[in-house]
């Protein structure tokens, strides 16, 4: 796992979007596994900048959802079809055809996550997913005490992931009690994790997935387990690794050739 500080969002973001644009010159057809929230707005207002000014074409690129909500409406603006619709595929350019994801509004939501399952294989595999972090160090929707080789799959939301996520409806009692979520199992598969974490409500989280024990308590703490897993951190989100300087010194000296 390489761990990345920087000073902040905007430098995160952008750090990211410079990888995903590489992607794009090397695979100009990749399939990007995007996650929402506000965390990874800056990466998508970053890599939508470099299209704007012709430096990389994202024509080509095929999006891949993480997770959706269960018994949202079709159209509802707050289902993540509709966010990674508006905050990625449109500012990219891109034809709405080129997007994976779950139905979390189909009747049988097994047979839906089976199918999406087999969708990601099919495609050919992610090539690079994005992640955030909960509070509670969860990643897509797999809260803690989730399988580390858990699929793709129907899970029930905590309280607190419900808090969290409240700002983005009217009222608390709107957001959903259960989403579709890739399974951590399927979220390995992988080529390429990228893990962005900002401000230091995420400190104690991001210390236990990076520095603690690969543990289903602290799901993100799988990516320990990965061959090709980054997380980038803002400076607050560092705030209690021990081996913080460690990772400045490491990332201040890797080639430029590497990337992230």
């Amino acid at each position: 796992m390489e761990v990345v500080i920087v000073q902040d969002a905007a430098a995160g973001g952008a750090l990211i979007a410079d990888s995903i644009a590489a992607l794009l010159r090397r695979k100009p057809d990749a399939l990007l596994g995007v996650a929402t929230g506000s965390t990874p707005l800056p990466i998508y207002q970053a890599l939508a900048a470099q299209v704007r000014a012709g430096t990389v074409d994202a024509s080509g690129a095929r999006i891949a959802q993480l997770d959706e909500y269960v018994g949202l409406p079709q159209g509802h603006p707050e289902s993540y079809r509709s966010v990674v619709l508006r905050e990625v595929v449109e500012p990219l350019g891109l034809d709405p055809s080129a997007f994976l994801g779950p139905d979390g509004s189909a009747e049988d939501i097994q047979a839906a996550c089976e199918a999406y399952d087999r969708a990601l294989t099919e495609a050919g595999g992610v090539d690079l997913q994005l992640l955030g972090i909960g509070t509670d160090g969860h990643i897509g929707f797999n809260e803690p005490c989730s399988s580390l080789a858990s699929r793709t799959r129907i899970k029930t939301l905590t309280r607190r992931t419900r808090e969290d996520n409240a700002r983005f409806f009217t009222s608390p009692d709107e957001v959903p009690h259960h989403v579709i979520t890739q399974g951590i199992g399927t979220i390995l598969e992988a080529r390429h994790l990228v893990l962005l974490a900002t401000g230091e409500g995420k400190a104690d989280a991001v210390a236990q997935a990076v520095e603690g024990p690969v543990a289903a308590l602290v799901p993100a703490s799988a990516l320990q387990l990965h061959p090709h897993a980054t997380v980038v951190v803002d400076e607050a989100a560092a705030s209690r690794l021990k081996l913080a300087d460690y990772f400045r010194a490491t990332f201040a000296s890797k080639p430029e050739w590497q990337g992230i």
